[in-house]
């Protein structure tokens, strides 16, 4: 006897939201009986959180070594509402009625917010929990997460115009004689790029040793470094291949060619901006795997994802007006000064717009009045594609917190959306 049902939406169909935003929401109820509680109370929360354990040998008192774990974590947290839907946490208890029950909640992001971040060894996170108040009893949970984008404006720093260009070279020794040169030379047209968007590679073999090059894998890496502050400051660095690309072979006194593509899918953005405890970038890694004993070539060069593709260089308008540089803490940005910039863009319609009578979406849940969010990079980039929202290959395996009820009421897991430019292409390759 009780909840039947308990369940969170939200006013986006994607529940995506950029920093500045308002929230609306609905928490929606079945009970099969009357229930007593002493209030119903909604939390929204943004945090960050690293944790990962290390091990090391410790010596005991008969001289033996035993292996100790350590667990090293880091915690911030952005904002945190938290009020009463129903009731307070002082009052007397009030009776639910059986049946379908529906109670609306809202709030407002701060205007810097790093983006939704789900990673191995620690998580960017935004949640809604609501709870019932019981007194006496187990308090009863439900809990759902949603996204929240830092929009990240390519345009505003002119280095991401700046094409990729890698250039490795090797010679070869055979009996003491070293042999003329393999050259690879590989070329993208700009060093910025937005999910959806293909990247135009250009690879170039000069091969004039008497060794065969295999294969040029490119990879597009994500490389994140993560921050404990407790109980000992520490940092690890993780490095996973996003996608990889390979063509092959350029054997020994050849001359090889190829243009590849790279589509960028649906990743959170680089730079977490105001996030102290990790570190997201992506770098664009090139290998050679040559024949014999010979050791491998290779060479990387970091690269921005954001939200907002170059403009100018794709058949679109540049910037009416300049936007404002600014960053979480003030400083500049890991790719220049002042990145990136907080852009409260709207990731799209509600799910669908309130009908005659005051019927809005399933459930009896009525749409907040006025117009949807404007939209302020369509008036700055009038020719800009509109993106859609996909969901991230990276997700998180639960979004239960430590210490939080085993009883709770939430989804088996979670991933963020990320707005991705499929229909938008890059500029063509210099000559």
């Amino acid at each position: 006897m009780g909840i039947k049902e308990a369940n969170i939406y939200l006013d986006n169909q994607w529940n995506t939201y950029y920093a500045g935003q308002t929230i609306n929401g609905r928490i929606e109820y079945v009970f099969d009986s009357p229930k007593k509680v002493r209030g119903i109370h909604v939390k929204i929360k943004g945090e960050a959180h690293t944790e990962w354990s290390e091990s090391k040998n410790e010596q005991v008192t008969d001289g033996k070594e035993v292996s100790v774990d350590t667990l090293l974590t880091g915690h911030e947290e952005y904002f945190q509402v938290s009020y009463y839907l129903l009731g307070s946490n002082s009052g007397n208890e009030i009776e639910i009625p059986a049946g379908k029950q529906v109670y609306n909640f809202t709030c407002t992001l701060p205007p810097v917010l790093p983006s939704s971040f789900e990673g191995q060894y620690g998580y960017v996170r935004y949640t809604v929990k609501v709870t019932l108040d019981r007194p006496w009893k187990f308090d009863q949970e439900t809990k759902m997460a949603f996204t929240v984008i830092n929009a990240f404006d390519l345009n505003l720093n002119p280095s991401y115009k700046e094409p990729i260009h890698i250039q490795l070279e090797k010679t070869f020794c055979c009996f003491c004689c070293a042999s003329p040169p393999l050259s690879v030379d590989v070329q993208a047209p700009v060093s910025g790029y937005v999910p959806g968007q293909k990247i135009p590679i250009r690879v170039e073999i000069d091969n004039k040793s008497n060794v065969q090059l295999h294969l040029v894998k490119i990879f597009l890496r994500k490389v994140v470094t993560y921050r404990a502050t407790s109980p000992t400051n520490q940092t690890k660095k993780t490095k996973d291949i996003v996608l990889t690309i390979q063509e092959g072979p350029a054997p020994a006194g050849s001359t090889k060619s190829w243009d590849l593509t790279m589509e960028v899918p649906p990743i959170p953005p680089s730079d977490l901006v105001n996030c102290n405890i990790i570190d997201l970038d992506y770098d664009f890694k090139v290998e050679c795997v040559v024949s014999g004993m010979h050791l491998n070539m290779s060479g990387k060069k970091y690269i921005a994802i954001g939200t907002v593709p170059l403009v100018g260089m794709i058949g679109q308008a540049a910037p009416s007006a300049p936007l404002p540089e600014v960053t979480g803490n003030g400083e500049s940005g890991p790719y220049g000064p002042g990145q990136p910039a907080v852009l409260p863009v709207s990731p799209g319609q509600p799910v669908a717009p309130p009908a005659p009578g005051g019927e809005g979406t399933p459930g009896g849940w009525v749409m907040p009045p006025g117009p949807a969010p404007v939209q302020p990079y369509q008036t700055l980039y009038p020719t800009l594609t509109t993106p859609v929202y996909k969901e991230s290959p990276y997700s998180a395996r639960t979004i239960q917190e430590r210490g939080e009820s085993n009883h709770m009421m939430m989804p088996n897991n979670f991933a963020p959306f990320y707005p991705t430019y499929a229909a938008v292409q890059p500029p063509p390759l210099p000559q």
